[in-house]
């Protein structure tokens, strides 16, 4: 750790250290707080000479001027964030958060079926802390993810999300999260839990969004467990405002002959990095990893998975698109785990970047460890511009240049959009992306 990532750390540590919690706090929620700040302390900031960091510069991140966000008085900008939002018009249950706490005001919750939870996480920590005990922090490994101790140690709120065996939630859970944050160096830390346990299905959308254009910064969590025979959608969407920082970490274990597809669009933010971590733990499941970025000016968005095989007969796939322009970056690195009793592994990983200008850069690292002999995996990647042969056959049709150039980079991303299974949230996601393109003549090389 050099001397700044260490400085940053520590004042991160300073600011944010408090006395002992309340009585009332779980000693294990305690213990698990102190193993988190304890090994962001030992840890610090990640630096470029990080094997996986090596492409992306969290150095802006350390230098901020940490302030621990608060809880605020809700006021008219958050009421109309939400209602701007495309998500707003999507149906089923919503949970609000405001700078990482939970705002009943703005959430609405339908009828669920017996034993399903859809409830802040504090709220949870108070009526069952043992069943959570189970599972918060099981799947996020600290160890190996300072931004993940971070969020251990000083969390603040988010949502918990609990499916009782052989149970259905017909209705889509959204989990928004908004930045009302003031002050460059503003910190929100939310941390959600979703457990679904066996024979269960559950469509989940998580969008991040900013009111104000300061540099504030989201570190967040998310820990996912499907049971067997669990069918799972998480989709994500990060449209931060573009001075904020955006660090997230996805972590998950899938059970036998479980579905499960995680979806992550990045927008927004100037700086975010996605960590998706997934252990496939039971034999016969189904994971797809999928996701677009989408870049413009001098932002940076990363992606980085790593994909567990824990055991035989799994299949994953890995679907990543970038469009980039301007001088901004895009950074995909996956890598896929199999273990030696993994075997008859399908897996699959593919990044694809579209380069709008010259200074734009992806830097791509698709990577595979393998310890079976019996496998099918594979793995590729391109960074490219727009096809001149394409744009020239749909000019020859009538269309203009720029309707063709729109067309196609429209195509690109709807690679990614068109595997979101839920049709709602794919519709207005398909929407948000057409609008960005519209809204962008850069984007579009004009």
């Amino acid at each position: 750790m050099t001397q700044k990532a260490n400085s940053g750390a520590a004042q991160l540590l300073a600011r944010f250290s408090k006395p002992a919690p309340a009585a009332a706090t779980p000693v294990w929620l305690q213990q698990m707080r102190q193993t988190g700040a304890e090994r962001f302390a030992d840890a610090g900031f990640p630096t470029l000479q990080d094997e996986d960091w090596r492409f992306t510069n969290v150095a802006p991140i350390a230098k901020l001027n940490f302030l621990r966000a608060s809880l605020v008085a809700v006021n008219g900008a958050e009421t109309r964030a939400l209602n701007k939002s495309v998500f707003a018009s999507l149906p089923g249950h919503r949970l609000v958060f405001v700078n990482g706490f939970f705002s009943e005001k703005h959430s609405t919750l339908q009828p669920v079926a017996d034993g399903v939870r859809i409830e802040n996480l504090s709220a949870a920590l108070r009526k069952d802390a043992a069943l959570l005990q189970k599972h918060l922090g099981q799947y996020a490994h600290p160890a190996s993810n300072a931004f993940a101790a971070m969020n251990q140690a000083f969390f603040s709120d988010g949502a918990f999300i609990f499916v009782p065996k052989g149970t259905e939630v017909t209705e889509l859970v959204q989990l928004i999260h908004i930045s009302s944050a003031t002050q460059n160096g503003e910190t929100i830390l939310p941390r959600n839990l979703i457990i679904a346990e066996s024979n269960t299905k559950l469509t989940v959308v998580e969008s991040y969004i900013g009111i104000r254009d300061v540099s504030y910064f989201t570190n967040g969590v998310t820990e996912i467990y499907a049971g067997e025979n669990a069918v799972i959608e998480h989709v994500k969407v990060q449209d931060e405002a573009t001075s904020a920082f955006h660090i997230a970490t996805i972590a998950g274990e899938f059970g036998r002959t479980s579905k499960v597809r995680l979806h992550s669009i990045a927008l927004g933010a100037k700086l975010s990095r996605n960590n998706i971590r997934t252990k496939l733990a039971g034999e016969g499941l189904e994971c797809v990893l999928n996701g677009l970025y989408l870049t413009k000016d001098e932002q940076l968005a990363d992606h980085h998975m790593l994909v567990e095989h824990a055991q035989p007969h799994c299949a994953s796939h890995e679907y990543f698109n970038g469009i980039l322009d301007d001088k901004s970056k895009g950074v995909f690195h996956g890598r896929i785990y199999v273990h030696p009793i993994a075997q008859k592994t399908d897996a699959k990983q593919t990044n694809k970047n579209l380069l709008l200008s010259d200074d734009a850069t992806a830097d791509t690292k698709p990577q595979l460890e393998i310890y079976a002999d019996d496998v099918k995996c594979t793995h590729g990647a391109t960074i490219g511009q727009l096809n001149q042969e394409s744009i020239f056959y749909l000019r020859t049709r009538g269309i203009g240049s720029d309707m063709a150039r729109q067309m196609l980079v429209h195509a690109f991303a709807g690679e990614i959009i068109e595997r979101i299974q839920y049709e709602p949230a794919r519709t207005v996601i398909d929407k948000l992306v057409w609008d960005r393109l519209e809204a962008n003549p850069h984007l579009l090389g004009k």
